[in-house]
C-alpha cells in the first residue's frame, strides 16, 4: 500500500515518489507516442481558436484527447449500426440465408452518426432538400 508523508507518497518497496512523478512519467511517454491526428493539424486549430500553445507536449496531449473523442463517437455509431442491422436482419432472416456476423461489413451513415453525436450533446439536422 501507499502512504502519504509530507507531500510524498511512499510505495511498498520503500522508494519515495512525489505526487507529480506519475504526471512527468506520462509526459515522457507522450514524446514517444504518435497520435492519429498530426500535431500540425492540432496546432493549426488551436491557433485559429486563439490558443497559442508553444509546448509540443500540450499539443500532443490535445491531439490524443481529440483522437479519443472521435474514437468514442465512431464506436457509438458502430454500436447503433450493429443494433439497427440486427433488428432488420431478425425480421428478414426467414427470407434469405444471412452471412455470418464475422463477414459483415458496416458503413458509417448519418442514420447511425446522428444518435451517437446526440449522446455527446451535438445535434445535426439534415437540410430539407436532403430529406
Amino acid at each position: 500500500m501507499a502512504e502519504m508523508n509530507d507531500n510524498k507518497m511512499i510505495v511498498d518497496d520503500n522508494e519515495p515518489t512525489t505526487f507529480g512523478q506519475p504526471l512527468s512519467n506520462f509526459l515522457l511517454q507522450l514524446e514517444d507516442y504518435t497520435p492519429t491526428i498530426p500535431d500540425a493539424v492540432t496546432a493549426h486549430f488551436l491557433r485559429n481558436s486563439g490558443c497559442d500553445a508553444k509546448d509540443p507536449r500540450l499539443i500532443r496531449l490535445i491531439s490524443i484527447a481529440a483522437q479519443k473523442f472521435i474514437s468514442d463517437i465512431a464506436n457509438d455509431a458502430l454500436q447503433h449500426c450493429k443494433m439497427r442491422s440486427s433488428n432488420s436482419s431478425s425480421s428478414h432472416s426467414s427470407s434469405k440465408g444471412s452471412k455470418g456476423s464475422k463477414d459483415r461489413r458496416y458503413c458509417l451513415t448519418m442514420e447511425d452518426l446522428i444518435p451517437a453525436l446526440a449522446e455527446f450533446g451535438i445535434t445535426i439536422k439534415k437540410p430539407h432538400y436532403y430529406v
